[in-house]
């Protein structure tokens, strides 16, 4: 049975021009109940429409602007920005020892009002030379995540599109949330998509390597009880019942992470590592965890980047290589 989320089905855009499609209440109400929803479909049902029964796009916009701003004030309380900078600030210490040429992009892909991008910015904790940028294809998100950074005045930018097709390239491409969303083919095409973007320059000014240098992927992990404690969780704390219907609906739809290593490894150049939080044996606590693909040739600073503990955390292709020493620069 499939699992699908209320606010994947209630916005539609010609991926091409980005143009906003009708959608019809009708149709969102009949997918969730073929999908056995019951629950799902009267959320649905009560969206406002218009006389033809299309959706209503500033009804439906506002509510999902609601949704989202409870998601942020979740992403604070599992402290998100500092569990995606505790891999971000390692992996892009790996990056500059590889000489990989500046300034180092890192887009969000799927941001949504830009928690991630905007918590970085901030906290300044990936260092000076980091441009940071957010994607999304839903405009109101981007609009009011532009709005909050320059409320914030923040260093950082917001960008309606697709993040594989920007002009500038990305150095590393991060998400959190957004695996779960592909299934089968179309996750692999995700993964694909990010090795087929434009080439990176190297410091001695070649670009004999294409895509972007690394990527970093959060997501639910796939744990036995991780659909219960999401329950509980958004049942506590989120108000809005499109909100709390579709985290649970996440959570149940997560990769496991021979998936995502599978997956994965459609990054051409790239090789696939899932980085596990094992020193949290309470599987409530396992909240999030990343996959990430970087350059063969960046492992070893990768691994002198992590401490031993952490560097024993990961787990994929290569993952002896980097539990292995790796001599240090002398000073």
């Amino acid at each position: 049975m499939p699992f699908l989320e209320i606010s994947d089905l209630v916005v539609d855009h010609d991926p091409r021009t980005l143009v906003r499609l009708p959608v019809r209440r009708a149709d969102v109400v009949a997918r969730l109940r073929d999908a056995g929803d019951l629950r799902g479909a009267r959320i649905a049902a009560a969206l406002p429409c218009a006389p033809d029964g299309t959706l209503d796009p500033v009804a439906v916009d506002r509510r999902l602007v609601a949704v989202h701003t409870e998601l942020q004030r979740l992403s604070e309380e599992l402290r998100l920005g500092a569990r995606v900078a505790e891999v971000l600030r390692p992996l892009l210490a790996a990056l500059r020892a590889g000489e990989v040429a500046g300034p180092l992009r890192v887009v969000d892909v799927g941001c949504g009002l830009g928690y991630l991008v905007r918590w970085l910015a901030a906290s300044g904790v990936l260092g000076p030379g980091v441009d940071l940028v957010g994607v999304d294809f839903n405009a109101a998100l981007i609009g009011e995540a532009d709005r909050l950074a320059r409320a914030e005045n923040l260093d950082c930018r917001f960008v309606r599109g697709d993040a594989f097709a920007l002009p500038e390239p990305a150095t590393v491409y991060v998400s959190t949330g957004v695996l779960h969303h592909f299934r089968g083919p179309a996750l692999d095409a995700f993964f694909a998509a990010q090795a087929q973007s434009s080439p990176l320059a190297t410091a001695a000014g070649t670009a004999a390597t294409p895509g972007p240098a690394a990527f970093c992927h959060f997501d639910i992990a796939a744990t036995r009880l991780a659909p219960i404690g999401t329950w509980i969780f958004h049942r506590a704390r989120m108000r809005d019942p499109l909100g709390r219907h579709d985290g649970v609906m996440s959570a149940r739809r997560t990769h496991d992470d021979a998936t995502l290593l599978k997956a994965a490894a459609r990054a051409e150049g790239l090789v696939p590592l899932v980085y596990e939080p094992r020193t949290r044996s309470n599987p409530f606590c396992t909240t999030v965890r990343p996959v990430l693909g970087l350059r063969p040739d960046l492992v070893p600073a990768l691994q002198t980047a992590l401490d031993r503990t952490a560097s024993g955390r990961l787990t994929g292709d290569l993952a002896d290589v980097l539990a292995r020493p790796t001599p240090r620069t002398a000073r």
